[in-house]
């Protein structure tokens, strides 16, 4: 039986200015029509009026940044945003060159199922839903008085332990959850990202971004590449080095299909047409 590190979360739901971390382990394919999975590691953090969820990434380096000094940024394509706590809005950072924002209504309607079963001592509920054209099963506990979950999932009455598509193509499973004495910081990895604030943009506009991008992935590297006047610069693009100009139409090319390929977002009804 799988064992779940979550330690003690109802001790103290006293909200005075603490962050309350729910660690979720979040499987997804990028290829729909690949059995491969990637997992990687989701911050949920429940401030007093706030929620964040973001790569637990985000977290390693910013903590290096803080014990070192340094500024190093990084991003991934794993959903990034921000919400009042029992809000539906949801504010989403998202990197396509620049970093935008795009804020987004996610009223979630949820059916209440009677079936229960236990996770990780907690005795958890079905609900159901259709979201982003998926269909979605969550496992929550009225134990925990949180109204909230991974992604854009809340609205329950209690915290979801569990949620994933009948397609199999995403789970958030809740591993580990511990309490911060402080709201945590998020400025330098989320409000304010690589000393760059974000630039709110409505959703159209950012279906228009990513279609230009598909168009022209190398844009700015060809800009950069043609300008440069250092004969000893070297430039690499997917891991190849770019030696002469006639390499960026290929590249271009591999750039797209790789698009293309890994295009099945959480939200498919949202998935642009290449």
């Amino acid at each position: 039986m799988r064992k779940f590190l979550l330690v003690m979360i109802l001790l103290s739901l006293s909200f005075n200015a603490q962050t309350h971390r729910f660690i979720y382990e979040y499987h997804f394919k990028m290829d729909s029509a690949s059995p491969e999975k990637r997992k990687v590691s989701m911050v949920l953090d429940v401030n007093p009026d706030q929620v964040k969820f973001y790569n637990y990434d985000f977290v390693v380096t910013d903590s290096i940044n803080k014990t070192r000094g340094e500024n190093n940024v990084i991003w991934d394509d794993t959903p990034a945003l921000t919400r009042k706590k029992n809000s539906t809005v949801n504010s989403n950072y998202i990197m396509i060159q620049n970093m935008f924002i795009v804020e987004t209504n996610d009223k979630i309607n949820w059916k209440l199922d009677n079936e229960t079963r236990t996770i990780g001592g907690y005795k958890v509920q079905k609900a159901t839903t259709k979201y982003g054209g998926r269909n979605w099963t969550a496992w929550f506990t009225k134990d925990i008085n949180l109204s909230e979950g991974p992604y854009k999932f809340q609205g329950l009455p209690g915290m979801i332990f569990e949620i994933y598509d009948d397609k199999d193509n995403f789970k958030f499973s809740l591993v580990k959850s511990y309490k911060i004495p402080k709201t945590y910081e998020t400025l330098g990895i989320l409000e304010n990202f690589g000393g760059q604030k974000p630039v709110k943009i409505p959703e159209a506009r950012l279906k228009k971004l990513m279609l230009d991008y598909y168009n022209d992935p190398l844009h700015t590297f060809k800009e950069h590449y043609k300008n440069n006047t250092n004969p000893d610069a070297h430039f690499m693009v997917m891991g190849i080095e770019v030696k002469r100009p006639e390499q960026l139409k290929e590249l271009s090319e591999m750039m797209q299909e790789n698009i293309k390929k890994n295009n099945n977002p959480i939200e498919i009804d949202k998935a642009i047409k290449y």
